[in-house]
């Protein structure tokens, strides 16, 4: 059976890849733990050195990851762009602050000499998902091999394209050969390589119902594993908020990456005071988004990535409605090729509706009405993910204590939520475990070592 790419756009068929023979994998497994010895007996300066051309390559090459990206998932070309260029970016980040983050800690004890270091722990596999083609490969690969570990991606199956790329874009770096490799394989495959004890341990960004399973591999097999899954994040506009300025940015915080973004904001929860006036930007700034075909440059919202995912999207939205909740654009599926479906919000919603208690993957939104701070906290938390969040307020003090209140990873204020290479990134609840980016990324994939000398 083969692994084959459409176009999103269009439903055409890009092309179609063999699976990797279990004989093939055991092969590029083995090439990954030589290449990782020798990288570990680098210094990090050197391993810096080798690793910094990766941005150099991202920056030259710029368009045609881009429209690679494009092709294969859907999303707008100079979003494609910006992707490739943050990962460049990630990839100066480490460069210039991993050595410090991963520097030896002197600990006073009784000891004459004490403290602790982080080694290397071997070959780590990446399970990643579709959204981000190269940057939720990067992010996680990038300071995983600073810290002196080798990278097997299985990426995920509709952008093998972007799989194959990635590997590419490592060799003509200065790692050692093979350091980094990936391997084509369907979904459920890739579970025999976490029991294998060439692998040191796991990272995972996908779905809810994936991580239980890779979670529960990884824990099996006693390897260490971060989780960074699903998201309904809240987006609360207090009463005091610039309710202009919030709608355009929730506009975009819904409709980025074509709405398909574990980070994007999926449940508007406004002030009763401000609620009628948000809605009514909200959906004009929604109703204006061009649609069109991704790789032109004005399109700002374009296909989903497969037809699937629109469809079930589309049921969510029909389910809310069913529960009360009132569609007052969009929520129809267009006619014509491709997996479009049009910006979407949906009013009246509340607990106990689908589009409130499950995952909006796509360009749909649900506007729930709040009556006290205490409510919008207690709606915030009436999820069982815990990712991302954003509060509105032109009193930065009030809004930074509304987020102490909020189970979430991270707490954005009068911004919308998105991961930077300088700040970790990761959720609680069933948005996962563990963190990427900043110093509490890289040292996921460490040996921390205590050191003591008599």
């Amino acid at each position: 059976m083969s692994i084959t790419t459409l176009n999103p756009a269009t439903g055409e068929l890009i092309e179609s890849y063999q699976p990797y023979e279990a004989a093939q994998c055991d092969q590029i497994l083995d090439e990954v733990v030589g290449a990782q010895h020798q990288w570990r007996r680098l210094d990090i300066t050197e391993r810096v050195a080798a690793l910094r051309p990766l941005a150099d390559v991202l920056r030259t090459n710029v368009d045609e990851y881009a429209t690679l990206m494009t092709v294969e998932m859907g999303k707008p070309i100079e979003q494609a762009k910006a992707e490739v260029l943050k990962c460049a970016g990630c990839m100066d980040h480490f460069a210039e602050h991993g050595p410090r983050y991963l520097e030896p800690v002197d600990v006073p004890t009784s000891a004459s000499r004490s403290g602790v270091r982080y080694l290397p722990i071997g070959v780590v596999l990446g399970v990643m998902p579709w959204n981000f083609p190269f940057w939720q490969a990067l992010r996680f690969a990038i300071p995983t091999m600073v810290a002196g570990n080798g990278i097997v991606l299985k990426h995920a199956s509709n952008v093998p394209g972007s799989a194959l790329a990635l590997e590419r874009i490592v060799a003509a770096t200065g790692v050692p050969e093979g350091l980094f490799r990936t391997v084509l394989l369907e979904g459920g495959d890739v579970l025999p390589l976490i029991d294998d004890p060439r692998i040191a341990g796991v990272s995972l960004t996908g779905s809810e119902s994936v991580g239980r399973r890779i979670g529960a591999a990884a824990g099996a097999a006693l390897k260490p594993a971060v989780l960074e899954l699903g998201g309904s994040d809240p987006f609360i506009v207090l009463a005091d908020a610039d309710v202009q300025a919030a709608a355009q940015a929730a506009s975009t915080a819904r409709t980025q990456n074509n709405g398909q973004s574990c980070i994007a904001a999926k449940r508007f929860i406004v002030a009763s005071e401000v609620h009628d006036e948000f809605v009514d930007a909200f959906v004009g700034a929604m109703s204006s988004l061009k649609v069109g075909d991704p790789i032109d440059s004005g399109t700002q919202l374009g296909p989903m990535a497969r037809s699937d995912l629109r469809d079930e999207l589309h049921e969510q939205v029909v389910q809310t409605a069913k529960g009360g909740g009132r569609v007052v654009l969009g929520g129809e599926v267009p006619d014509g090729p491709g997996a479009y479906y049009p910006a979407s919000v949906v009013l009246d919603v509340e607990p106990g509706m689908v589009g409130f208690d499950e995952e909006l993957f796509g360009p749909a939104g649900v506007v729930v009405r709040a009556g006290s701070e205490e409510e919008m906290v207690s709606l915030s938390n009436l999820s069982r993910y815990g990712l991302g969040s954003s509060v509105w307020s032109t009193d930065t003090d009030r809004a930074l204590a509304l987020g102490a209140q909020l189970e979430n990873g991270l707490v954005f204020v009068n911004d919308f939520t998105r991961s930077d290479p300088a700040v970790p990134f990761g959720g609680v609840k069933a948005s996962g475990y563990g963190r990427e980016l900043g110093q509490q990324g890289i040292l996921e994939f460490v040996n921390t070592q205590t050191t003591w000398v008599a």
